[in-house]
């Protein structure tokens, strides 16, 4: 009982975001990419893009709703070029 009491006292949330690029925005690495995998055999590979993938920990007691909020502004004001990005987040607690 008490290592779970530690378990859930150490829990900390997390902010998983992707980035991508809007699907009219040409990807050239990931053409490369897609290129190289189906020289090394892969087949019925229609397309491959490329992203980024970003974690935000967050301090113990933090509201749900204010890591959203908070994750939402970083990627958008930070990780993300809205003009040629795509983003989404997720929170893992």
């Amino acid at each position: 009982m008490r290592n779970n009491l530690k378990f859930i006292l150490n829990h900390t949330m997390k902010a998983k975001v992707f980035v991508t690029l809007k699907p009219s925005v040409l990807d050239p690495q990931g053409k490369a990419i897609h290129h190289s995998v189906e020289l090394l055999g892969f087949k019925n590979l229609a397309d491959i893009r490329q992203g980024k993938y970003f974690e935000i920990t967050f301090d113990d007691g933090v509201e749900i709703s204010d890591a959203r909020e908070t994750a939402e502004n970083i990627a958008k004001n930070m990780l993300a070029n809205p003009v040629i990005e795509d983003y989404r987040v997720e929170i893992t607690d």
